[in-house]
C-alpha cells in the first residue's frame, strides 16, 4: 500500500483543561484521525488550563473538518482557533527593498540624495564600470517569470507565481548577500518576453530566468546569453542540474558505484531534464538515454548528444533513473530493477515514492523535497557576481557541484540546504572557475578566498 504524503499543515490552539492525560487524549483523538503531529509549543501555562499550539500534517480539507469533529468532542478540549501558518509567513509578501543608511539628518540626505547623488551620477557617466562600485547593480538579479511552469502546479500565471519569486530572492538575501528583484511578465510571447529583459538588463548584474515552460525557456535563454554582457541562469535547468549531478555522485559514493560507468536514464527531458543529460554527458563522456512524452522534446534530447530511448527500456537498462515528466507514479514498483538508484523529482508528486522504490529493490531512492535546487543558485550567483563573469559557463556550474559533494557528510546524499558553510563553497569554487575558465573580469588573489565578504545568516 502507498505511503500518501501530506499536502499542507494546520496549527490548532487549543485549550486544555489541567486535569491529567488530558494532552494524551488530544494526541490520541489526533492520531485516531489518522493525522501526524508536527510541531508542539505551549503558549500558556494556568493554573486551571494550559493552552497549546499543535501542528498537524494533513491530506486534505475534509481530514481537517474530521480532525476538529473529533477533537471537539473531548471535553477537557477547547479549540480556540485553527491557523494557517503559511498564509501567515507570506501576509504582505516575505521581502522588501530598505535603506542600506539610516536618512535621518539633512547632512546625510544631501549626500545620499541631492545635491550629492549628481557628483556620483557624473562619475559614473564618465566612467560606467564605476556603476559596480558605486550602486547595487554589481549584486542585483533579476528573478523573471512568466508564470508558465511554476513549481508543480503548471500554467498559474506570473502573480500566482510570486510567492515563489520571493522565496528566491529571500534566499539570495539571507544566505549569500545578494539582492534578488522579482519581475513578472505578462505575456508568454518568446520574442517579448527577450526584449523586455534586454530594456531591464542594466540595472542587474545578472538575470535568473525562473519557472519559463520548455521549450520556450532554452529560446529565451539562448537570445539573452548572445545578446546581454551579464551572465543569465536557468535556475530549473542549470540550477537543477548542478545539484542532481552532486547528488548522483554522493549516491554513487554511497553505492559503490561509479557514475562514469554507469548507464543513466531519464525520464521527461523539459528544461531539467534536459539539462541534467548535458551535465552528465560533460561530465562523465556517456550520453544518457532519455525519453519523454513529446518527440520534439526526444529529438532536441538527441542534438545534444543524448540517446533516445523508452521507459522500459530505460528501467530495464539503467542503473541510475532520474525521473522529471511531470507524472505522478509513472514508475511501477514491477518497473524497478534491483540495485537500481532512482531519483523521482518530479513535485510535488514523485513518479515513485522513495519507500516503495526501496522495497521495490532499489538501492537508493530520493524524491526532489531531499534534491534541492538551493544547495547551488544561491552560491553560484555569488561566486558569478564576485568574479564579475560576464557569463556561467559549465566549468563554473560543474565546480559548484563538487563543492556540493565535498561538502557532504559521509553517508549523507545532500548537505543541509541552510548550511552557511556550503554556499560559501560554492561561492568560492564557482569564483575560481570564473577566474580559470577566464570569463572573469576581476583577478581573485588568495585574500578573497579568506577574507570574503559573503553575508552569513543572521543566526551564525
Amino acid at each position: 500500500m502507498e505511503n500518501v504524503k501530506y499536502q499542507f499543515t494546520r496549527t490548532l490552539r487549543c485549550k486544555n483543561l489541567n486535569v491529567p492525560g488530558t494532552l494524551g487524549k488530544l494526541a490520541t483523538a489526533i492520531g485516531r484521525v489518522g493525522v501526524d503531529i508536527g510541531n508542539l509549543k505551549t503558549v500558556h501555562l494556568g493554573h486551571y488550563y494550559t493552552i497549546r499550539d499543535i501542528e498537524v500534517l494533513l491530506k486534505s480539507q475534509e481530514e481537517l473538518a474530521h480532525l476538529i469533529e473529533e477533537v471537539s468532542k473531548l471535553p477537557e478540549v477547547t479549540v480556540l482557533e485553527v491557523r494557517d501558518d503559511v498564509l501567515d509567513l507570506h501576509k504582505d509578501g516575505k521581502i522588501k527593498m530598505v535603506s542600506i543608511n539610516s536618512i535621518n539628518s539633512i547632512d546625510i540626505l544631501r549626500k545620499v540624495y541631492t545635491p550629492g547623488v549628481a557628483e556620483v551620477c557624473k562619475l559614473i557617466s564618465e566612467r560606467p564600470g564605476l556603476r559596480y562600485t558605486y550602486t547595487n547593480i554589481s549584486y542585483s538579479v533579476a528573478i523573471v517569470t512568466d508564470g508558465t511552469a511554476i513549481l508543480g502546479l503548471g500554467n498559474i500565471g506570473p502573480v500566482a507565481g510570486m510567492p515563489v519569486m520571493e522565496g528566491k530572492a529571500a534566499l539570495l538575501q539571507e544566505l549569500v548577500g545578494v539582492s534578488g528583484v522579482p519581475i513578472l511578465l505578462n505575456t508568454t510571447d518568446t520574442d517579448k518576453i527577450v526584449e523586455t529583459i534586454q530594456y531591464i538588463a542594466p540595472t542587474f548584474g545578472g538575470i535568473q530566468l525562473e519557472d519559463i515552460a520548455s521549450p520556450r525557456c532554452f529560446t529565451i535563454q539562448d537570445a539573452l546569453e548572445k545578446d546581454l554582457d551579464i551572465p543569465v541562469m536557468h535556475d530549473d535547468q542549470q540550477g537543477t542540474a548542478v545539484v542532481t549531478l552532486a547528488a548522483l555522485l554522493n549516491a554513487c559514493k554511497i553505492c559503490n558505484m561509479s557514475l562514469e560507468e554507469a548507464k543513466v536514464g531519464l525520464i521527461g527531458l523539459g528544461a531539467a531534464g534536459l539539462s541534467i543529460g548535458k551535465f552528465v554527458l560533460k561530465y562523465t563522456g556517456k550520453p544518457a538515454l532519455g525519453t519523454a512524452r513529446t518527440d520534439a522534446s526526444v529529438k532536441r534530447h538527441a542534438e545534444h548528444g543524448g540517446t533516445p530511448s523508452g521507459l522500459d527500456e530505460i528501467m530495464r537498462k539503467a542503473d541510475i533513473v532520474i525521473g522529471t515528466s511531470g507524472v505522478e507514479g509513472l514508475i511501477k514498483p514491477n518497473m524497478v530493477r534491483k540495485g537500481q538508484v532512482i531519483f523521482a523529482l518530479t513535485n510535488p508528486y514523485p513518479e515513485i515514492a522513495p519507500e516503495i522504490a526501496t522495497k521495490a529493490g532499489a538501492a537508493l531512492a530520493v524524491d526532489g523535497r531531499t534534491v534541492n535546487n538551493l544547495l547551488g543558485f544561491p552560491g553560484i550567483w555569488r561566486g558569478t557576481l564576485d568574479a564579475m563573469a560576464n557569463e556561467i559557463n559549465y566549468e563554473m556550474y560543474e565546480a559548484a557541484a563538487l563543492a556540493i559533494v565535498d561538502a557532504t557528510h559521509e553517508g549523507e546524499l545532500v548537505p543541509n540546504p541552510l548550511d552557511p558553510k556550503v554556499h560559501l563553497a560554492v561561492t568560492h569554487a564557482v569564483a575560481r572557475a570564473a577566474v580559470e575558465s577566464g570569463v572573469s573580469q576581476r583577478p581573485l588573489d588568495n585574500d578573497y578566498f579568506e577574507n570574503t565578504n559573503v553575508k552569513m545568516p543572521p543566526w551564525m
